[in-house]
């Protein structure tokens, strides 16, 4: 027994080095480096893309990191433009881009940009203040103020649209979320529609000095969004808000990692399955990336999947339809 532990320990020895050697057999197409588009520094995606880029890059020895961008639009364009392998983005701006309606570039199609992993969601949530009377969409009175966040930003984008496709008529407010906070709270707006992660400190903050109404979506109301917008339905639980006595209907945005389609289907696949397989070193990354799961794969419905991508989801029990598949 004794005398065959050296040639057993050799010949598994043997085994690990022909199957690592078989995982990464042929790179000769792989690129030599790589760089994630991100946002802002300090914001989520800031974070949340640099730490993955460096997770990838020590992962598959390529090396790569993240970049300073001006967030899901710009990222897009980036990528579609072969500027970035990959980037971050949000399902609103990547529907736009795909039809050739993104405001970066309007009337260019682009069709060199595929899904790669889902990330987190981003919630769409209503306040107002519990002395408006305003508790519920349709309570809010013609011509009310409303702060829909910094301009540009994917709230100002899409929640105005949101809440005139539900017949809401109202006037337009820009700024940051505290001082749309204080705005409201010292009767300067009437309601607030944030697009952010929730619990919302503008929020939480006037909960502490005065009474706050959390407005949540009806049924019917939630399954006009549902069908207007790239959305996907949310709920907020109860224990956000100290005012919440129950969970509130919402709907949130899906971000998603995005690829190139024309690179490596082998190098691709490498990088879903890193990212799919080693979800603990994601949450180590940033929080958020506790959806970063195959999972969810299902909300997205506007990019096609990047046939590397589609290739691990398939290998694993995800049904991915031939025709998101680029």
């Amino acid at each position: 027994m004794r005398n065959m532990m050296p040639k057993t320990i050799a010949l598994l020895a043997g085994s690990a080095l022909l199957a690592a050697g078989t995982a990464h057999a042929d790179r000769s197409d792989w690129p030599n480096n790589f760089t994630v588009g991100t946002a802002s520094q300090g914001g989520t995606y800031f974070v949340y893309g640099s730490g993955w880029a460096n997770f990838i890059a020590d992962e598959l020895d390529v090396s790569g990191g993240g970049e300073v961008t001006g967030g899901p639009t710009q990222n897009l364009a980036l990528v579609h433009s072969g500027d970035m392998a990959f980037g971050l983005t949000t399902m609103g701006p990547a529907s736009d881009a795909v039809k050739g309606e993104s405001p970066l570039a309007p009337g260019l199609v682009m069709d060199n940009v595929c899904a790669l992993f889902p990330m987190y969601e981003t919630p769409f949530s209503i306040a107002a203040l519990s002395s408006s009377g305003i508790t519920s969409i349709s309570e809010i009175p013609d011509g009310a103020r409303i702060g829909f966040g910094p301009a540009a930003s994917t709230s100002d984008t899409y929640f105005p649209a949101i809440l005139e496709t539900l017949g809401v008529d109202f006037n337009r407010r820009n700024g940051g979320w505290s001082d749309l906070g204080g705005q409201l709270q010292d009767g300067l707006l009437d309601v607030i529609a944030f697009a952010a992660g929730i619990p919302i400190p503008a929020v939480s903050q006037l909960e502490v000095q005065t009474n706050v109404n959390i407005i949540e979506f009806t049924e019917d109301e939630l399954a006009t969004v549902l069908e207007n917008f790239p959305v996907a339905e949310f709920t907020i639980p109860a224990s956000t808000y100290t005012t919440l006595e129950e969970d509130a209907r919402a709907v949130s945005m899906w971000n998603f990692a995005i690829a190139g389609c024309d690179l490596p289907e082998d190098f691709v696949y490498e990088v879903t399955k890193a990212t799919m397989e080693n979800n603990d070193r994601m949450r180590s990354v940033h929080r958020s990336a506790e959806t970063t799961i195959p999972e969810n794969i299902v909300h997205n419905t506007v990019l096609p999947f990047h046939p590397g991508a589609a290739r691990w989801y398939e290998e694993n029990g995800y049904d991915i339809a031939d025709d998101m598949i680029n």
